[in-house]
């Protein structure tokens, strides 16, 4: 996940019982995939292995990598007949050994995106695909924006260096790709909003993923905040008759060939 984390924030529990949609939205990127009996396919940013665990389904050899120890440790007890290894998605060490390179909401993590694209260039064997999803360009940014309006209001400054995602533009990232490389086959941004579970889904949200935008607030300041985005953005984003906050999401899906 993102490189200039030093500590590994990721509850893998949490991550698991409140946001399991991770992996079930990444389930029609498979199809996109197709992945074959007997093939080699990285899974990169694993989580902790559903997504590894289809594809082994279908018969692949799969090797799933993340940089979150406490993920890869969960993964290892899921599903102890895959390989799973830490490892950050910039200094990957792979040299055409992998007939794919699947990744499922997390090169938004990923900073910087062209090397990480280099090292998943590198791994792969000639005629294999590179195929991700991840935030684009827009993503969550109406919540992401109210917090950042919140930390001001609460008299705290906010540091641009706290802010821990990459969202590109299509553009801006498929360019990249032909840069380390590789031939773009399919590249589509779209609108996917997407369902927090329960009344508190979007405090979960903000605990879960974007705890550094808070680097430096007190813990009971943060909880404040929190509460204040929460009673902000209620009118926009709280789905009354679901009874779910519902985020703004924005992904960008990416394939690519190296001929």
């Amino acid at each position: 996940m993102n490189n200039h984390r030093i500590t590994d924030q990721w509850d893998a529990n949490l991550y698991d019982n409140k946001h399991a949609f991770v992996s079930k939205l990444g389930s029609d990127l498979i199809d996109l995939l197709a992945p074959q009996k007997g093939e080699d396919i990285l899974d990169l940013g694993c989580g902790t292995g559903d997504l590894a665990m289809k594809l082994f389904d279908f018969g692949a050899n799969v090797t799933g990598v993340d940089q979150s120890e406490n993920m890869i440790h969960t993964a290892k007890n899921k599903y102890p007949f895959i390989q799973f290894i830490v490892q950050d998605a910039v200094n990957l060490n792979y040299h055409h050994e992998f007939d794919a390179v699947f990744s499922n909401a997390t090169l938004h993590w990923v900073k910087p995106p062209k090397q990480a694209l280099q090292g998943i260039f590198n791994g792969l064997k000639h005629g294999g695909r590179f195929v991700a999803e991840f935030g684009a360009k827009g993503n969550v940014k109406t919540i992401t924006d109210e917090i950042i309006k919140a930390i001001k209001r609460f008299g705290f400054e906010y540091k641009m260096e706290h802010f821990p995602w990459y969202y590109p533009s299509s553009g801006e990232y498929t360019s990249l790709m032909e840069e380390v490389g590789f031939e773009v086959v399919f590249a589509q941004l779209f609108e996917r909003p997407t369902s927090l579970e329960g009344e508190y889904g979007l405090k979960n949200w903000i605990e879960m993923f974007g705890n550094s935008l808070f680097e430096g607030i007190p813990e009971t300041s943060k909880r404040e905040i929190i509460t204040n985005v929460e009673q902000r953005l209620m009118p926009d984003l709280y789905n009354q008759e679901a009874q779910c906050w519902v985020a703004d999401y924005k992904r960008i899906r990416v394939i690519g060939m190296k001929k």
